[in-house]
Parts: structure tokens; sequence; C-alpha cells
């Protein structure tokens, strides 16, 4: 049932502080989701479903929250302090928008080579470097958390997080043209093995496990997530396969032959972050006609990043024809040799991101990390890639909305402030958390009594 919640009337034993907490929860869901859970009601409940699984779970989903609190000061309130480690420039950087610790895994770069990277940049858009660093401290707090590891443990895996990105800043300051990549050739532990696990994948596995053999060719296997499209609805998705060619780079486009359309289906089943939003899976030929080299390409609709509903879009909203160029572009500047089949396309008018569906991608595994000493040598290299893509979004890529060296923006504002930014994320990350844990219980109680618009059955 959608639209039908009753009025916002106290919870039985719920305080005034903890009332007015859940009205805020609900309208900021409401604002950023309430058209997607109108129109796809069963997606949303099971989307609230996965979030009331635990707090970092509702985290992950509630990146609209998050801004909402930063940009209202709840966090300068938490800490008792604000966020004094920004100028004009690098509080308009490109930033992912949703760096947690989940979001972090394998792909088959450009240039051939398996990374392990930041990836989903659904959320990406241009703000301050501090949202993404302060949004993945509270995710490492709450993970820290969840494993019951010592409050000193938590912070300490913060700082050094913070200082890996800190001091990969700077490397990139004295040499801007560094292509550090995190590869198999200078890994080790959990991330060397996501690497070798990736390795070791076969597109025949997936092509295998999605379609089946149908007279001479493959079409998509029809399980529950494949939706068969009718004829006019197939005909718009066609159209707009041929629009998002026009979307690749000239040095990344194939030959007719590869870019040839065997099949298209409606897909569902994506994860919390893509709730309700359509979705389309094609396959296409590859690079030549032997059955094991198809391709299959995810057309989804891009999704409103959260950021943007709380600060001055003008100047970026100007740049873009719709979500779908606004995800790619920003992708392509966040991440260096992102997959060659990464374009926009729209249907109806409104954007669609289209990226392979490649067997290289494997995440981290964080429910096998337990030892703070095991968890410290990831986030290490974890804060150096979150300065990867930072430092890859500027005047060296193709976009010009930032049009400065962010290395040396960042450097320059943090110039001997190493320790005050190490502390401040410590506190603050450690404080959302906290905020997070409360708020996830008071999501579930708001879902479980029917106030937010997708009741819990």
């Amino acid at each position: 049932m959608v639209g039908a919640h009753p009025g916002l009337g106290t919870l039985p034993g719920m305080d005034e502080s903890s009332e007015k907490r859940i009205q805020t929860i609900v309208e900021v869901l409401e604002d950023a989701f309430g058209g997607l859970m109108e129109a796809d009601p069963a997606a949303f409940r099971g989307k609230y479903r996965k979030m009331a699984k635990d707090p970092h779970a509702f985290y992950r989903g509630t990146a609209c929250l998050f801004y909402r609190d930063v940009t209202a000061g709840l966090v300068d309130e938490l800490t008792g302090r604000g966020d004094d480690f920004t100028d004009a420039r690098s509080s308009r950087i490109w930033v992912h928008g949703d760096l947690h610790v989940e979001n972090f895994g394998t792909y088959l770069a450009s240039d051939g080579r398996l990374v392990f990277d930041i990836n989903d940049f659904d959320e990406a858009y241009v703000g301050s470097y501090t949202w993404d660093l302060l949004r993945f401290a509270a995710s490492l707090s709450l993970t820290g958390w969840q494993k019951a590891l010592p409050e000193d443990d938590v912070r300490g895996l913060v700082e050094v997080y913070v200082r890996a990105y800190v001091d990969q800043v700077r490397r990139y300051r004295e040499d801007h043209d560094d292509d550090f990549a995190l590869t198999l050739d200078n890994t080790e532990g959990p991330i060397h093995e996501a690497l070798q696990a990736a390795r070791q994948n076969r597109r025949a596995e997936l092509l295998d496990a999605n379609t089946t053999r149908d007279g001479e060719g493959r079409v998509f296997l029809e399980d529950g997530t494949i939706r068969r499209l009718d004829d006019e609805e197939r005909g718009r998705v066609v159209d707009a396969y041929r629009r998002y060619l026009d979307s690749l780079p000239a040095d990344k486009r194939r030959g007719d032959l590869f870019h040839e359309l065997h099949d298209v289906a409606g897909k569902s089943g994506f994860g919390i972050g893509s709730a309700g939003l359509p979705a389309y899976s094609l396959l296409i030929e590859g690079d030549s006609q032997a059955l094991d080299n198809d391709r299959i390409l995810s057309m989804k609709q891009a999704n409103v990043p959260a950021v943007s509903r709380y600060v001055d879009t003008d100047a970026v909203e100007e740049y873009f024809e719709h979500e779908g160029q606004r995800t790619v572009v920003s992708q392509r500047a966040l991440q260096a040799h992102t997959d060659p089949l990464l374009g926009w396309t729209d249907v109806d008018g409104v954007g669609y991101v289209v990226s392979e569906v490649s067997p290289y991608e494997e995440d981290l595994e964080w429910a096998d990390l337990t030892e703070p000493d095991e968890i410290r040598s990831v986030v290490e290299l974890l804060g150096r890639a979150t300065a990867k893509i930072h430092c890859a979004s500027d005047t060296d890529s193709d976009q010009d909305l930032v049009d400065f060296q962010v290395e040396d923006a960042v450097g320059a504002v943090l110039e001997g402030r190493d320790d005050e930014l190490v502390a401040w994320l410590q506190d603050a990350g450690e404080a959302y958390a906290r905020q997070v844990r409360t708020d996830h219980a008071l999501f579930v109680e708001a879902f479980r009594s029917g106030r937010i618009s997708v009741s819990a059955t």
C-alpha cells in the first residue's frame, strides 16, 4: 500500500526528540524516493527490509539523510565544531557522493589491467572533498562497531585512512601525472585476493548463467529478474541503444559487428540504491561472432544524486542534458581507464546509464575481515584510492566543470593541518555513526508501524 500511511502521530513510548527525528527521516525519504515508491512499491518494500537488517545497511540506503544532516549542521552540532577544511576550490570538486566501505571492488580497465578501485558512481556530483571522507569515516566506524572492535581501534583505522589519503594527495602534487592504481602487481592481502578472484572469472560463465542458446545464437534466460517487452517498449529501448552509441568516445567505439544487438529485456533485482529504477538488459555481439564473446549491457535509469537536493545545483544542471549524462561524465572524470562501454542515453527524455555487466567485478568481502591489523592494511589502500578519484577528476580529465588541479587545492587547505583533519574525522565519524545507529532503530519502528509510504506488508 502506497500513499496511505497514518499521520505523524507519536509512537507509543517515543520521547519528543525521537519523534521529531522520525519525522525528519520520513520526510527525507519521501522527498528522495516518493515518486519511485509510488511507481514500484514492492521494490521499495524490499529495499527497506534490507535497510532494516542492520545500521550499516540503513546507512547505505540513506545518502539523502546524510547530506541533509551535513548541510543542516547536525554533524557540527554532534561534534561541537564545524568543517573548516575547505575553501572555494576544494569545496567544488567531483566527489563520489556515497563513499562507504562496500563501494570498492575490481574492474577490468580499458588498458587491460585488473584494477581495485572505488565503484558505483550513481551519486557522484560536485561538492566538498570532506563529504567523501566523512561519509567513509562514519561507514568505517559503523563497520567497526558491528564487528565489536574497541573504540580506540576504530579511531585508529580512521586515522590510517585519512593519513593515507593526505599522503597520496601530496604525491599527486609532486607528480601531477602519477598514474597510481591498485593492481595485481602492487597489492597483497584481501585486495590482492579480490583481484585474483576476478582474474579467474570467465566471460563464458557469465553468459551461461544469464543466457541460453536459441537456434544459432544466444538470448536472455527467462528467470525471475527478466521481463519480456512488447513491440512498442522494445522499439523505444532499441532506439535508445542507438543513441547510446553516439555517447561513446571516438577512441573507444568498435566496429558495427561488435555493437550488433541480439536481445533486449526488462531487468530487475538490483541493489539497495537502485530500487524502483527502470532497467533493461541488452545482449550484443562482442569482439567476434563466436558465441562466448557476446557482451551483456545494463541500461538503467539514472537517479537524482542525493547531494544535489541540498546544494546549489545551477552550474552543474546547466552542464548536462539529464542525469544519465551526469553520471557517466562524473564516472569518467573520477575513474581513470574506465569501462570502455560506459555511456548514456535516454528513454522518453529520461536519462539512462549504459555499462557492461562484466565478469571481472569482485567486491571486497568485509565479512571475512575481523582483525584490526588486517583491516588496517586494507583501509590504508582505500585512503589512497579515494585520493586517486579526487585528483583524477580535474584539468587532466575530459570535463571542464572542475578546471583546476584538485591535489593543489586540497593540499593547500591542509597545509600543516593533518592532525586536525584526522581528529575531526575521528570525532565526526564516530558521532555520526552513533546517530545512524539511533536512526536505524527509529526507521525500523517507523516502517513497522506504517509511518512510511510503503507498508511493511
